[in-house]
């Protein structure tokens, strides 16, 4: 009887629902299958909402609010191959909290942004493979748990979708290892704790241990050593416990071949496919729409102009084409409404808004990219210099050393602990016969700085071939305020600056403690020492040379057209050069930056706390005149050397189209160009870290007339795409009595909290403080 009565009701609401629907049909619209012909004869209007029931041709269903020809708010999309999107959209893309379910039973239920995984959130493979944390991109990045599907389990960090940094992994027998990982791999300080009660505690690489470690036995008995697969490397003390009688015969190697076989990482279960690459751009000319009967309220009838789309197909009014993911990023569809020309844009932001508000207008203008620096040849007056470097770094870095522990004895750091060496031109015993002059060469505290390459992964060859290779050094066209000349090699890789004698005895002081920082903190953003040196050249003069070998930060595939050095004083931080005058060698200062960089919110969390680490170290030395320099790369740049802006709708991105048809400059709704990159070449994943190849938006900013009261200026809106490097240079400024007497003097002229030269607390606070508002999150 119960199913009789719900078939009469169920027959009552299709009568009722198909009447309504007959009356709407003759009021107002039919609706039909429709052919590309008649697909804008049935335009929404703009900024309405409502439920719609939509099949597609290949299959796909969508059902929920339909808003401006796409989903919009709350709504289910069903494929043909049965996955399945439950949750929020926003134009056209997954965006907020949803569930997206794959045939195989998978599931993936958390936040999504622009049709990846993205967020919080919880994937459950169809073998009860689980992972619940943090997701950047379609990957695990961030803090996470994973429960494997032979039962191991792990808990700590994930980077680019593998365990990376602090965590601890549970192994089904019982085994478990926690400590620091890199790449999916054990490596770094960590201990493995065996069910046996047996346990390894020291240093990690690549999933074996390698350097120094202490192996424990449950009876109390322990091995300390240096620990390699390399049984040649191999060295270390047995100590017996107490009770143990008798002999003890046992092989270090025996934990390679035995002890670490059952501890093997599980490589889980791969997602078949993301829910991004399942997104279409809506709706396409090419398949026919059908639409069922809905009940809607009447509109008129907004048919609009066609107009070709920016691959020469013919477009409806909507401006939207059905296709893949990948149509949508190679082709760039449409948008809803074209937008003014870059041009008209920023007259109308720089001119009647920004001035109407005492804002200073700023247009950017890319330079053709140039090599910085001249190249030292024969006749320079530093030529003989650079044969002598060149020269002594062969003899420092090719001379035969032992292998090196990363734990390094005190008396690595005296220093005294320097070598001289004599280079006479005829040669000697330990050097080569050479044509430059002779001279004397100076190693300081060598031992530390070969562990220093090496903890950086610098390989001996090649950094030989990078400095004293048959290419010459490019000395860079001004030395710094400091006085200091700069040297880049040919190849960009390093760069030689010269100090004072304070300076390097500021960089000998403080040698123990930056040891100990970049070794503990592989993020670090402070510069990366490779080599102190001192050449002295014989003859009545006795001139000395000291020089430092660093990093470059701007080594990198990318043309860099926008530098910074940053502070967070404002006394004197300009640089007086017109838009015209600046290229991709100059440096701009605190008052000339006009953007705020916004960091995905993994990236931005992991930099707050490098920041405060490496300010604690800073100013814990008694550092102060730091700076942060900035490099910048504009992903897409016009013809005429603007920059090309990517607008932001509805929490939506929109960039420009490359290749806008003439009839108008459009616009297309899309992820930004440096996420699509790592989304279809996730290898690129590999070069980033911080401070490195980031991918970023820089919000373009203006300041008042009185710009020098307003370090960073007001957000406008207007976002570019870019790639980002930065690091804290120039760290080997103490606060010393010339400091104190140069505060003293510019704080009676001046505002004391605006000159560089404060106490390095208060130097560390403002220029946190300073950062900390030129970066900001992505939200």
């Amino acid at each position: 009887m119960n199913k009789e009565l719900s078939g009469i009701l169920k027959a009552c609401r299709d009568f009722t629902v198909k009447k309504a629907t007959a009356k709407k049909r003759a009021k107002n619209i039919i609706f039909t299958t429709m052919s590309v012909a008649h697909v804008d004869d049935d335009l929404d209007a703009p900024g309405e909402v409502y439920y719609a029931e939509k099949i597609l041709n290949n299959g796909d269903i969508y059902t929920g609010k339909w808003s401006d020809n796409c989903p919009n708010g709350q709504g289910k999309y069903l494929w043909s191959d049965g996955c399945m999107y439950v949750g929020d959209w926003v134009k056209g893309k997954t965006m907020g909290k949803g569930k997206f379910s794959w045939p195989s039973g998978a599931t993936y239920e958390g936040k999504f942004k622009n049709g990846y995984m993205d967020g919080e959130g919880t994937y459950t493979g169809c073998s009860n493979d689980t992972y619940r944390g943090s997701w950047v991109i379609n990957m695990k990045h961030g803090k996470g748990t994973r429960d494997y599907v032979n039962g191991d389990h792990y808990e700590g960090e994930w980077r680019r979708g593998q365990p990376d940094g602090q965590g601890r992994y549970q192994w089904i027998n019982g085994n478990q290892y926690i400590g620091q990982w890199r790449n999916g791999k054990m490596n770094g300080n960590g201990t493995m704790i065996w069910a046996s009660g047996n346990r390894y505690d020291g240093s990690w690489e690549d999933g074996f241990p390698k350097g120094n470690g202490t192996f424990r036995w449950a009876d109390g008995s322990f091995y300390v050593g240096i620990w390699s697969k390399d049984s040649r490397e191999q060295s270390g003390t047995y100590y017996p416990s107490g009770s143990q009688t008798g002999t003890f015969d046992w092989d270090p190697q025996d934990v390679y071949s035995n002890d670490l076989l059952g501890c093997q990482i599980s490589p889980g279960e791969r997602i078949s496919a993301y829910p991004s690459q399942k997104m279409v751009a809506w709706p396409c000319e090419g398949e026919f729409l059908q639409k069922l009967p809905i009940a809607k309220s009447p509109k008129a009838n907004n048919a609009g102009p066609k107009r070709n789309s920016v691959d020469g197909r013919l477009s409806n009014g909507d401006g939207y084409s059905w296709g893949s993911e990948t149509d949508a990023a190679s082709n760039s569809v449409l948008s809803e409404q074209p937008r003014e020309s870059s041009e008209e844009t920023r007259s109308i932001r720089t001119d009647d808004s920004d001035n109407s508000r005492g804002f200073q207008p700023h247009c950017i203008k890319i330079q053709p990219h140039k090599k910085p620096g001249t190249t030292i040849s024969k006749g320079h007056k530093n030529y003989e210099l650079m044969l002598n470097l060149q020269l002594g770094i062969r003899h420092s870095v090719g001379r035969p050393a032992p292998a090196t522990s990363l734990d390094l004895r005190a008396t690595a750091f005296d220093t005294k602990e320097k070598v001289w060496t004599k280079f006479p031109t005829e040669g000697s015993k330990h050097t080569p016969p050479h044509q430059s002059c002779e001279f004397k060469w100076k190693d300081y505290c060598p031992l530390v700085f070969r562990t220093l390459r090496k903890l950086f992964k610098v390989d001996p060859a090649d950094y030989m071939i990078s400095i004293c290779g048959n290419d010459a050094l490019r000395e860079l066209s001004s030395p710094g305020k400091s006085g200091s000349f700069f040297y880049l090699t040919n190849d960009d890789k390093y760069m030689i600056k010269t100090l004072k004698k304070a300076e390097v005895k500021v960089l000998l002081g403080m040698l123990p403690a930056y040891y100990n920082h970049v070794r503990a903190f592989e993020n670090t953003l402070v510069t990366k020492f490779f080599g102190l040196h001192c050449v002295k050249l014989t003859g009545p003069a006795q001139k000395k040379v000291r020089f430092v070998i660093m990093g470059n930060l701007f080594c990198t595939q990318y043309a860099i057209h926008r530098r910074f050095d940053l502070k967070g004083s404002s006394h004197g931080r300009v640089t007086e050069k017109s838009e015209s005058q600046i290229d991709s060698t100059t440096t701009l200062k605190d008052l000339d930056l006009n953007f705020i960089f916004r960091l995905q919110k993994v990236w931005f969390q992991e930099f707050c706390r490098q920041v405060d680490r490496d300010c604690d170290f800073l100013e814990q030395e008694r550092i102060m005149d730091y700076s942060l320099l900035v490099g910048v790369h504009f992903r897409e740049v016009s013809g005429s050397g603007e920059p090309v802006t990517t607008e932001t709708l509805n929490s939506g991105v929109r960039t420009p189209t490359a290749n806008a048809d003439q009839s108008g400059d459009v616009s297309t709704p899309r992820i930004s160009r440096a996420d699509m990159d790592l989304l279809f070449d996730p290898s690129g994943w590999a070069s980033i870290r911080l401070g490195i190849n980031m991918p970023a938006k820089a919000e373009l900013t203006v300041r008042r007339s009185d710009f020098e009261a307003q370090l960073v200026g007001e957000p406008t809106g207007q976002y570019y795409d870019v790639i980002i490097f930065f690091s804290i240079i120039d760290i080997l400024q103490n606060y010393d009595i010339s400091k104190k007497l140069e505060h003293a003097y510019k704080a009676f002229q001046y505002d004391p909290t605006s000159i560089s030269a404060v106490d390095p607390k208060q130097y560390s606070k403002r220029f946190r403080d300073f950062i900390l508002q030129v970066f900001a999150e992505d939200t």
